[in-house]
């Protein structure tokens, strides 16, 4: 097999990606423990160490919860911008780590892995997407943007795979009873994707290249799964890409793996 990606958790408990080759791996974001990272790599047939990298979106908990423990015990190396970096060392548990500065906007290399950050709008200090690199396959990952900008697109077109956040169902969150300021933040420009805005944009930037598409960071209370996938799925249909698989993904267990042959 070639390249493989599994999302191993995702929602507000906690975000982590895993991207891997053959020869080794690295993780989109820590938000899980070190043990629970761990055990869910294990599920999925592969080593904890045998990871190189983590690779931080922004500074969010629920991104970076086990930074600390996967670089201390398990020598991962940890790259991140320069405002995502400030801001994770205003907790002092994250304080006194070894970083490996990118520049948002340039690519650079974990091993044979490309990867390209580039800037997308959430309500963070410098926050990123990534997209990953290896022998021509190409993984999209995005799970916090409050918009579809241009800059998102460009970067997500020819993407074997894309990981792209689905957060909530606009009528669940309208009837929820979250204050109206939380509700205004969701839904502004630095917030989050609703399954409508993420099914428009996924329709706009599929082509032929596109096989697989999970949907991330789904809430537990303004949204469910089989919504977002509906949605989604409807609007790739509409758009003539009915052969993209759409899958959702969990914040206690793994999703589906996908690998390239």
């Amino acid at each position: 097999m070639g390249v493989c990606v599994c999302v191993l958790g995702s929602g507000s408990s906690g975000n982590a990606t895993y991207v891997g080759t053959p020869e080794h791996g690295i993780l989109i974001d820590a938000g899980l423990s070190g043990k629970e990272t761990e055990r869910r790599l294990a599920e999925i047939g592969t080593d904890l160490r045998s990871l190189k990298a983590v690779c931080v979106s922004h500074e969010h908990k629920d991104h970076v919860a086990g930074l600390g423990v996967l670089h201390r015990r398990y020598g991962l190396d940890l790259y991140a911008n320069a405002g995502t970096i400030s801001a994770i060392e205003r907790d002092p548990r994250l304080r006194g780590l070894r970083w490996r500065v990118f520049t948002t906007g340039q690519s650079f290399f974990v091993g044979e892995i490309e990867v390209r950050p580039f800037s997308v709008p959430h309500d963070a200090y410098e926050p990123v997407g990534f997209v990953i690199a290896h022998e021509g396959v190409r993984v999209g990952i995005v799970t916090d943007m409050g918009i579809s900008t241009s800059m998102v697109r460009e970067h997500l077109r020819g993407c074997r795979v894309v990981v792209l956040e689905s957060n909530h169902d606009e009528e669940m969150l309208a009837q929820s009873e979250r204050p109206w300021s939380l509700k205004q933040r969701i839904m502004g420009r630095q917030g989050h994707l609703s399954n409508r805005l993420a099914a428009e944009m996924l329709a706009e930037i599929a082509g032929p290249s596109l096989e697989q598409v999970f949907l991330a960071h789904i809430s537990a209370e303004c949204n469910r799964g089989e919504l977002a996938v509906a949605a989604v799925s409807a609007e790739l249909g509409r758009a003539g890409h009915t052969h993209v698989e759409v899958c959702e993904t969990f914040p206690d267990r793994v999703s589906r793996v996908w690998c390239s042959p």
